[in-house]
């Protein structure tokens, strides 16, 4: 099993990963099955069905889709252009992406948002089609949006294709067990392993320069946060609240004023400062969702700002450790809060985030595996319920919440010897029965607890 750090974490855009990105990318791989195809295109049509209609508009998710058969891809994607291109399919009904002709696109029209019909591989389905000169499909494709930006045709679902496939690595682990074990063998750390695996599938260079700007994105997008004021587009009218903890928090510094449990402000101001850039529509990585993307970054940042002797040599590190734990996550169960509630999105980002903490501070293999089993364990049974399909309410004090339940994960592994009574193998299986027994109103559908009842004016 391998999953690549650049497959865990990805640069892209807001609000949400599976809502957002995820469509976006389907709709450019179905603009590349057109290319290849023999055909003569005249137009586009697509539906979208379970949590993508349920919170479709809340997630922009009509948005990306469109944007994303004008040939948008969220690595590159430009706002400014986006908004412009958008302006032009809404006057003139057409999209003509790159290598293609000019095809007939009416957004209102032609993109339906499917309340009525679950498609059976996913809670995130959508179904793009192309038609001919007559308005017949002559092109159609089911796509399942399997959480961070991960995305599937029906065809590579039932084959099971959730991983990369490519050469051999050294450590092929697919369990927290087999890792530990790898571990012990070859007298490497977690991240020491992973690195090797990453090298196996590319080059020492390209792997290091990549990480470097995954957490120059990360980073950059925390100070975006830290100094943004004003209200949140979606129409719930959030005010951002990042700006103004964190410039108190700077006044606070020096005066020996504070509490020692302030710093857990800290913490929760670099995960809401980067939720509300989501929030935002703004530049994200996904760690391993968007809705989720607050936690990593924060812990990560608390760690270089906050703890003594932390070093920036240590991000790679921290990355590799936590790769490798979100890659058990998804391998054996889920990231997606579509398919298994929040506690698949924020408690496994927390799960990654103490793992890589614990890591970075000293932590055995054991400790580490440790670290990632508390904050995963004590998020289970968390269900995913935005208020009006906005990735707002709760989402962005959730991941500031889940940055505080990483570090004192690590923490209490750090006290111990790695020895504990829960595995994380089991832990993960858990999370996965429990998110397969969760009702869907509790999956990101917007059909229970908060979003129904918190006003939504």
């Amino acid at each position: 099993m391998f999953l690549s750090v650049f497959d865990m974490f990805k640069v892209g855009i807001g609000p949400s990963s599976s809502h957002t990105m995820g469509p976006m990318v389907a709709a450019a791989r179905f603009l590349d099955m057109m290319r290849a195809s023999p055909f003569e295109f005249s137009g586009l049509k697509g539906s979208l069905h379970g949590s993508l209609a349920f919170t479709g508009v809340g997630h922009a998710t009509d948005r990306a889709t469109i944007l994303g058969l004008a040939g948008f891809v969220p690595d590159t994607y430009d706002n400014a252009k986006a908004e412009a291109a958008l302006t032009e399919i809404t006057r003139t009904h057409t999209v003509t992406p790159e290598g293609l002709p000019t095809l007939q696109f009416d957004p209102k029209t032609d993109l339906i948002f499917d309340y009525d019909n679950t498609l059976p591989g996913h809670a995130n389905g959508m179904i793009l089609m192309a038609t001919d000169a007559q308005g017949d499909v002559i092109l159609r494709q089911v796509f399942y949006s399997v959480g961070g930006g991960f995305v599937l045709t029906e065809e590579e679902l039932a084959e099971g294709k959730a991983t990369n496939e490519g050469a051999p690595v050294p450590f092929p682990f697919k369990s927290a067990v087999e890792m530990l074990e790898m571990a012990k063998s070859s007298g490497k750390s977690i991240a020491g392993m992973k690195r090797e695996n990453e090298i196996a599938r590319g080059c020492a260079d390209s792997f290091a320069k990549g990480s470097a700007r995954l957490w120059e994105v990360m980073n950059a997008c925390i100070e975006r946060g830290l100094t943004t004021d004003g209200i949140l587009p979606g129409g719930l009218k959030v005010r951002r609240r990042a700006k103004g903890i964190y410039d108190a928090l700077m006044a606070e510094r020096g005066m020996n004023l504070t509490a020692p449990h302030t710093i857990n402000d800290w913490m929760s101001v670099y995960a809401m400062a980067v939720n509300e850039e989501n929030a935002a529509g703004g530049q994200v990585v996904t760690a391993p969702t968007n809705g989720a993307a607050g936690v990593l970054p924060a812990v990560l940042r608390y760690y270089l700002d906050h703890v003594p002797g932390a070093s920036e040599s240590h991000i790679e590190d921290f990355l590799l450790t936590a790769a490798a734990i979100g890659g058990l996550v998804k391998y054996n169960a889920s990231i997606s809060g579509a398919e298994a509630g929040c506690q698949a999105e924020v408690g496994s980002a927390a799960a990654m985030a103490a793992a890589g903490l614990c890591a970075v501070m000293g932590g055995r293999p054991e400790q580490v595996e440790n670290a990632a089993e508390i904050a995963l364990e004590h998020h289970l049974g968390m269900t995913c319920d935005p208020v009006a399909g906005l990735v707002q309410v709760p989402c962005i004090e959730r991941n500031g919440l889940g940055a505080i339940k990483a570090v004192s994960a690590a923490s209490l592994s750090l006290r111990g010897d790695g020895q504990h009574f829960v595995p994380l193998d089991s832990v993960i299986e858990t999370m996965r029965q429990t998110g397969h027994d969760m009702h869907e109103r509790y999956k990101e559908t917007s059909l229970g607890g908060l979003a129904v009842n918190v006003p939504n004016c």
